[in-house]
C-alpha cells in the first residue's frame, strides 16, 4: 500500500505525513509520558478501534517515531517508547496542546478526559516564568477515581499520578470548573466562595496555581485578518 503524501518538498508537509493521521498524535501524546503497553495505550484511547491502534503503532515504527521494546522476563511483553527522533516532540505536543486549550469550554456529552490528559494539561499550562523562586506541591482530584499531582520547585515542575504526600494544596473541584480557572474566567476567591472548588490547606495557594497554570485567552476573530 503506498503512503498517502501531500507531493510537497515541504519540513511541514512531510510531518503531517508521518504524524498528521488520525489517533497518531494522540499516541504520541500519551506516550510522552513514558513507555506503554498496547492495553494501556488502549485504555487511554478507549474510542480507538483495535485495527487503528495497531496500524498507527506501525506506522510511526515505520518511520522511527516509537519502538517496541520486550519487557524483562520477570515483567514479560513488549511496551512501546518514543525513540529519541519521537521525544523531539514533546514540546511541539505541548504548544499545540495549549493552543488547543484556547478554544475549549465546557465538555460535552462523550468527551472524556482521561489519566494522561489530566497530567499532560499541567505541563501544557504551566508558567514557567511565574515559577521562579517559588516552591509548592499540588495534589487535583478530578472524581474519586482520577488523582494527580504537581510540584513546583523554582521555575520547574514535576507532575504525575496519584497523591503528593503533605502536599500545599489539594484541589477538589465541583464540575468542570478548572478549565475556567485555568483561563482566568473565574478567580481563585470566587471558586473558594461559590463552593466550586472544595481545598485542604492554605487557600492562598489556590491563587497561586491559578498564576503558575494558565491558558491564554483565545484571540477575537477579527484578529489577525490583513485588511487592504
Amino acid at each position: 500500500m503506498t503512503a498517502r503524501t501531500y507531493g510537497q518538498f515541504c519540513g511541514l508537509a512531510r510531518a503531517l505525513e508521518i504524524i498528521g493521521e488520525r489517533w497518531s498524535l494522540l499516541v504520541i501524546r500519551d506516550l510522552v509520558l513514558g513507555p506503554k503497553r498496547f492495553d494501556e495505550l488502549q485504555q487511554g484511547l478507549p474510542k480507538i478501534p483495535t485495527s487503528i491502534l495497531s496500524t498507527r503503532l506501525n506506522e510511526l515504527e515505520r518511520h522511527g517515531v516509537l519502538q517496541r521494546r520486550v519487557l524483562s522476563q520477570l515483567d514479560a511483553g513488549v511496551v512501546y517508547e518514543l525513540t529519541e527522533y519521537g521525544n523531539d516532540l514533546d514540546q511541539i505536543v505541548l504548544q499545540l496542546g495549549l493552543w488547543g486549550a484556547r478554544s475549549l469550554n465546557d465538555p460535552v456529552a462523550g468527551e472524556l478526559f482521561t489519566l494522561d490528559s489530566a497530567i499532560l494539561s499541567l505541563y501544557t499550562t504551566f508558567q514557567p516564568e511565574q515559577a521562579i523562586g517559588l516552591h509548592g506541591s499540588f495534589e487535583l482530584h478530578y472524581g474519586e477515581q482520577m488523582i494527580v499531582h504537581a510540584v513546583v520547585e523554582d521555575g520547574a515542575i514535576k507532575a504525575g499520578e496519584g497523591p503528593y504526600p503533605d502536599a500545599d494544596l489539594v484541589i477538589e473541584p465541583r464540575g468542570p470548573v478548572m478549565i475556567k480557572l485555568l483561563k482566568g474566567e473565574m478567580d481563585a476567591a470566587t471558586a473558594l466562595a461559590s463552593g466550586a472548588v472544595v481545598v485542604q490547606g492554605d487557600p492562598v495557594y489556590l491563587e497561586m496555581f491559578t498564576r503558575l497554570f494558565h491558558i491564554p485567552s483565545a484571540p477575537s476573530k477579527s484578529e489577525g485578518l490583513v485588511t487592504h
